[in-house]
């Protein structure tokens, strides 16, 4: 039997739905983001008991179908962003092929539920990724343009602003700052001890 989650984000959420069904002494055969194939079917009432366990954790079951295509699209837009293809492929086409449903309906249906576009709902995850590969130093901006599939360095930093309200290099400088400041402290400490 197939359930489906919703706000699974991350390998760690795997972890946390596979406890959950084995807890519930339910057999999980495979765990992907946004579902779970069970061994078993599953009772209204361990329907309840997992969903309780998994709203603890900010997971929840979803039983809608409008509900359960949201998700989908939502975590293929994730998949999108952190897969790391050479090749360019638009994130519409992704999307249907991946859905196996026209894009158009897919939009449609993701901004009647969700009151946002597919589209805003990836660039928002494109920043917070942008912001993570800044902070971490992995990149430098136009290699991180690249793997958040932007189609120039220009457009990434565009977006970057509009959504952050700083630019990449302000970003990254009050990083730096806050580091100095950090250091400033630690120094300020060594200095009280002697």
């Amino acid at each position: 039997m197939k359930i489906y989650i919703k706000n699974m984000a991350c390998e760690s959420c795997k972890v946390v739905v596979k406890e959950a069904l084995e807890e519930l002494d339910l057999h999980p055969l495979k765990i992907e983001l946004g579902e779970a194939d069970i061994k078993e079917e599953i009772s209204i009432e361990k329907k309840r008991e997992l969903n309780s366990i998994l709203q603890k954790v900010g997971l929840e079951l979803i039983e809608s179908k409008g509900g359960i295509l949201i998700e989908k699209i939502k975590n293929h837009c994730q998949e999108y962003i952190n897969s790391d293809k050479a090749e360019k492929i638009n994130l519409s086409d992704y999307l249907a092929e991946k859905i196996d449903l026209d894009y158009n309906y897919l939009s449609n249906a993701f901004s009647e539920v969700t009151s946002n576009t597919i589209i805003n709902y990836t660039n928002l995850l494109k920043m917070e990724k942008a912001k993570e590969m800044i902070l971490f130093e992995e990149y430098n901006f136009s290699e991180i343009a690249t793997k958040l599939h932007f189609s120039s360095l220009s457009a990434f930093s565009t977006q970057f602003k509009k959504i952050t309200g700083f630019s990449p290099t302000h970003f990254k400088n009050l990083k730096e700052k806050r580091r100095k400041a950090i250091q400033e402290l630690n120094k300020d400490i060594k200095e009280k001890k002697q």
